[in-house]
Parts: C-alpha cells; structure tokens; sequence
C-alpha cells in the first residue's frame, strides 16, 4: 500500500495547550509520491526495509509501524492482527523531512489491518495520540486540519502536480516550534473552493507556513530549495521542513522543472508527482 507524503501547502500556528501541543490551523493534501508498506504472515513479528532511506528507520519495536501494530491489536480484531505478521516497509521518502512519511507508513499498516473500514471515534482518538496528524494520513485526502489534527474537513483541489525537494537535511519538529517566537497566530482565512489551479495559487498567496522562518534560521539549506523553486507558480516549505514544494499546472511543467533541479543539485531528492484531488 503507497504511503502518501502530506503536504501543508499552508500551516498556521494558532496557540499551544497546556500539554504542549501546538493548536493548527492548515491545509492538507497528499502526493501520489510515497513510502511502500506491505504484510503477510510470518513465524514472528518481523520488520524488513528497504529503498534509498532505509537505513534510518529503526527496528519494529522501536518503529511507529510497530507502535501501531501493538494499537490494532488492542481493539481485538480478526485474526490477520493477531498473529504474527512480516512487515515489509519500501522507504522512499527521506526521514523528519516535514512530510509526514512515519505517521503515512503507520496508516498505511492501519488500513491494511482493518481491511480500510472506517474507524470508530475511540479508534481514531488512539490514531491520534500515536501521532497528531496520523488521523488525516489515514483519510490521504485533501482537507482543512484544525486543532492538533483530529479536525479535518475533506475539500476538492483541482488537478494540480507538484515537485518535492529535500537538501538532504533532517529536522527536528520540535526544535522548529521552540524556535518559533509567537505561537498564538491567525487561521486560515475563510476557505473558499478553487474552480481552477490559478484560483488555488491566488488562494494560497493569502496563506503561510509560520515554521517557515525560524525551520531556515536552523537550516538554511531550506532557501536553497525555495530558490530553486522559485519560478514555479507557487512553492512553499511543507510542515516543519526541510522538504520544500512547487504546485504547477501540468505534469510536463513538473517533470522539467524535477528534472532541472535534480540536474543541479544531484545530491537532492527531488520527486514530481500529483496532488490527490
């Protein structure tokens, strides 16, 4: 099953809790560009990886994938949960890179293990305190996240293709919001549903990453993606970073610009892709 990178095509910081979770305000899409995870059933729990990022993920029992395999198997399923399992995880999406590829990994198992049905309320508020935005990778579609992530409004985007770029840096999400100086900000403005991709671009232009400015005051090789980015119709840092993201139009505008920038930058990862619509 593909486990779909999440994109904050914006992300507004609206306040922090008193347990620390920072309050959110964002618009979510996933890309057809992603980790691979698979199952069958083996003579014990077993967690193989592969892919060009495999050697940063951990053993199952210190892996979101097995943290969520212990949570399927409290609700007491059938019997595919409950026994022994072979994990097989194609990591192609690198690691803290503001795309959300642990939390897609684990609701790409989820969804296997529950067959896809839709989850209970308890269900999901387990997803939830496993990872904040766990919940919106397990619908993989586009939509308005509020809260700390367990408030998602599905909205239509029209056909839009996008490029990804990480340097090559890790970042700590953590460490993104202490840096942020003010964390009480303004929601998104009221959503109004683009008709086409132009009127997606002049809707995001009123919108903002607030981790943006202090994720390139920690790394600053994330203006360097932005500026390699920077004669697509609309590009912006997703999440904490450091993955940074152009929206195009059309699938070749995509391919020439990934291709141009891989060219440029061969130690990238750079992926084209489509947003989920």
């Amino acid at each position: 099953m593909l486990a779909r990178a999440k994109l904050n095509l914006s992300l507004h910081v609206t306040g922090q809790r008193a347990d620390g979770y920072h309050l959110l305000s964002s618009l979510v899409a996933f890309a057809d560009v992603g980790d691979e995870v698979r199952i069958e059933p083996g003579q014990k729990d077993t967690l193989t990886v592969d892919g060009p990022f495999a050697n940063a993920a951990p053993p199952l029992a210190g892996n979101i994938l097995g943290q969520a395999l212990a949570m399927v198997r409290r609700w007491n399923l059938d019997a595919l949960a409950r026994e022994p399992l072979s994990i097989h995880l194609t990591k192609n999406l690198p690691v803290a890179s503001g795309i959300g590829g642990g939390s897609a990994d684990a609701a790409a198992l989820v969804a296997l293990l529950t067959a896809g049905r839709p989850l209970s309320d308890s269900e999901m508020a387990d997803c939830l305190s496993l990872g904040a935005d766990l919940p919106m990778c397990l619908t993989g579609r586009s939509a308005i996240v509020g809260g700390i992530g367990e408030e998602n409004r599905p909205v239509a985007l029209p056909e839009t293709h996008v490029v990804l770029v990480n340097p090559g840096a890790e970042v700590s999400t953590p460490a993104v919001f202490k840096a942020l100086p003010d964390k009480t900000n303004a929601p998104l403005p009221p959503w109004v549903e683009p008709r086409d991709f132009a009127e997606l671009v002049t809707c995001l232009k009123t919108t903002r990453n607030d981790l943006m400015k202090p994720a390139v005051r920690l790394v600053p090789d994330i203006q360097n993606c932005l500026k390699a980015l920077a004669d697509a119709p609309f590009a912006r840092m997703s999440g904490s970073g450091a993955t940074c993201f152009a929206l195009l139009e059309t699938e070749s505008g995509a391919e020439n610009l990934a291709g141009r920038i891989q060219s440029a930058h061969p130690n990238w990862w750079v992926q084209a892709g489509r947003l989920s619509t």
